[in-house]
């Protein structure tokens, strides 16, 4: 699946774009930054609530595809701006992230 399946997802906001072309390997969900700087898997999505740098820079270090911030969640405009230089697609739901993850995974699917 490409990324552009995520990127057309209703309920997201794309607060950047990223490479809509990048193939997509799972949804992966997880909050707390060292566990998913060693269990991320590369080209995921991965689902969270934390919406600062040291998320975009673990989401580089396992090379993520995509940050979806469930929970209505951010990130400041420096941030984002790094996450374009990345190639890293950063999105925004008021979902859960259970509910957006089930979504993705849905999509995945389809």
């Amino acid at each position: 699946m490409k990324l552009q399946t995520i990127l057309d997802l209703p309920e997201c906001k794309v607060l950047v774009k990223g490479n809509p072309d990048r193939e997509i390997s799972k949804v992966f969900c997880c909050d707390l930054l060292s566990i998913a700087m060693g269990k991320a898997p590369a080209d995921c999505v991965w689902v969270t609530v934390m919406g600062n740098k040291n998320t975009l820079a673990v989401a580089t270090l396992a090379d993520a595809a995509c940050i979806v911030l469930a929970e209505g969640i951010g990130m400041d405009e420096g941030t984002l701006e790094k996450a374009a230089e990345e190639g890293i697609a950063i999105l925004t739901t008021e979902l859960p992230v259970f509910d957006i993850a089930l979504e993705i995974h849905e999509a995945c699917r389809s």
